[in-house]
């Protein structure tokens, strides 16, 4: 599940629909005719399903109906649809799985229809060399036999953030499930004793990330850095595109393990209630009846390397297990075990987490931009009680750094959160928020500099943390050192992302370059909450 951000930017990929042109082809043989309807198709989707768009740009030839999806993450979603406001924007959800959605109360009467469109397991992929060395190109392992190899750092690998994204989620749940053994759905009480298998499985994990392409963009830069990671535990599609891309310096074997994995099956999904007109459900009728066509499933294998949702379609040579079946795992039954499996993972599964924030206090930021600041933080000590908010905040076990700067660095404060008994610790950092103050000039690069020079002696005591750097500024930089002079001291720096914000009148060009010389990522939080931005980085770090 990845978070999302309601006031930041959707992605709307907007399809145009050629249907009025001459441009539609006719049903294959043997499929009858189209279905047609009118207008638009208004989706709150994953953000992953853009690469459909040339498979939707057909559908819209062929039916007359364009469909218009917006990007979101699973949790900001789900809170959408269980709230009622999706239903006040959009006509339908697509998101890769509906089972976290339907443990919600209530959520069975926000959606009607739901159409499986493809399928993707969340399995293991891994550098042929390594593979091989492991003896896993033969022998299919179990996820206990994946955990110990990862405990005894045999092997390193990627996952995205289970509070941010279903591939991370789905993971997780495999894993606890395969490792629980009892063939039934997990409870929250089996957690606990499952804790030292599962810190032992994520003990190999190197790369973090709030999102599956996000994920496979730092997997590839780890090679450009001299520092590959082995694999990645990501959807089967990802790790078939990257096979095809042509830009891996050694192919991924996907390892698939003995008893089983977690399945994406992509439901396009009508949303019910009185606001959902009847136009949409044509539209949505005609859409799915389309994309469930073989000859489309075929494009989408061929495209997406996702599995055909409809049954007798021969997959790709590349698709296995080449041997044997690969059984689906159960899912949790209670939203209380769903949730009780999020918070132990940010709180005392995962690597433990370092976050430098690097905070613009400078005059400019007085006023309401301050007042947002303070928020943002604030929310992030358990203060937002939004399904996304509540697994967002400071986690167990995490080190957290606040460095304020203006004209200069300022002091910085840390804080160290407990594994358990935390909210003494968390109370101690919102009222460090609110007592923050703006005044004098913009010292951007000498504060980041500093960020580095801190947290260089921290990475060498402890380096078996997720070190990760946030940067807000809301203007240029008026004093001190430049852009060119950060990147000329980088190579001589620890590798740290850094996760930017674009803010108010900051230098957008200077601030994606930050991010990409870093290898982090920038935020847009020009037209919405500030919180937002905080949230969304959250499943980075």
């Amino acid at each position: 599940m990845r978070r999302w951000n309601w006031t930041a930017p959707l992605l709307v990929l907007t399809l145009a629909a050629a249907g009025c042109t001459g441009d539609e082809k006719p049903p294959q043989a043997g499929e009858g005719p189209y279905l047609k309807g009118d207008g638009v198709l208004r989706v709150l989707a994953g953000s992953e399903l853009a690469d459909l768009q040339p498979v939707l740009d057909a559908a819209a030839a062929a039916t007359g109906v364009t469909v218009k999806l917006s990007g979101t993450g699973t949790l900001e979603g789900v809170e959408a649809v269980v709230n009622g406001t999706a239903a006040e924007h959009y006509d339908a959800i697509w998101f890769a799985s509906n089972r976290y959605l339907q443990l919600h109360p209530g959520a069975g009467n926000r959606i009607g229809t739901a159409t499986k469109v493809a399928a993707s397991p969340v399995v293991l992929g891994l550098r042929r060399s390594v593979a091989d060395k492991l003896g896993w190109n033969e022998h299919r392992p179990t996820w206990s036999e994946i955990a110990v190899a990862a405990g005894e750092h045999r092997f390193s690998y990627g996952m995205t953030n289970p509070a941010s994204s279903n591939s991370g989620f789905s993971a997780l749940v495999g894993v606890a499930a395969a490792l629980a053994g009892t063939g039934a759905a997990l409870d929250a009480d089996q957690i606990a004793p499952l804790t030292p298998r599962l810190r032992a499985f994520f003990a190999g994990q190197q790369l973090t990330s709030g999102s599956s392409g996000w994920l496979a963009d730092a997997y590839l830069q780890s090679f450009q850095q001299g520092q590959p990671v082995d694999g990645l535990v990501n959807y089967e599609s990802v790790i078939l595109s990257l096979n095809a891309s042509g830009k891996l310096p050694e192919p991924l074997t996907a390892v698939y393990p003995a008893d089983g994995a977690v399945t994406a099956d992509y439901p396009l999904t009508l949303l019910a209630g009185p606001s959902v007109a009847e136009q949409a459900k044509t539209n949505y009728a005609a859409v799915v009846d389309y994309l469930r066509r073989p000859s489309v499933q075929r494009q989408i294998m061929e495209r997406t390397w996702r599995r055909p949702a409809v049954p007798d379609l021969a997959l790709a040579p590349e698709f296995g297990p080449k041997r044997g079946a690969l059984p689906e795992l159960p899912f949790p039954g209670r939203l209380a075990a769903a949730d009780a499996l999020i918070g132990a993972f940010g709180d005392s599964l995962r690597k433990p987490a370092r976050t430098i924030y690097v905070l613009d206090l400078s005059g400019s930021m007085k006023g309401e931009r301050l007042q947002g600041l303070r928020s943002a933080l604030v929310g992030l000590t358990g203060a937002d009680n939004s399904l996304a908010g509540q697994f967002t905040r400071f986690n167990g076990r995490e080190q957290v750094l606040m460095l304020p700067f203006s004209t200069k660095p300022g002091q910085t404060r840390r804080f160290d959160v407990p594994e358990g008994d935390f909210q003494p610790t968390l109370d101690q950092i919102r009222a460090y928020a609110g007592g923050l103050n703006a005044g004098g000039d913009t010292a951007i690069y000498d504060a980041l500099l500093a960020a580095y020079e801190q947290a260089a002696p921290l990475i060498t005591a402890e380096p078996d943390r997720h070190t990760s750097i946030v940067l807000l500024t809301d203007g240029e930089r008026t004093t001190g050192a430049d852009l060119a002079a950060f990147q000329a001291r980088l190579p001589r720096l620890p590798r740290i992302p850094v996760f930017t914000i674009l803010f108010g009148e900051g230098n957008v060009a200077e601030m994606q370059q930050i991010a990409t010389v870093t290898g982090g990522r920038s935020f847009d939080a020009r037209t919405g909450a500030l919180a937002g931005a905080f949230k969304e980085i959250r499943g980075y770090q």
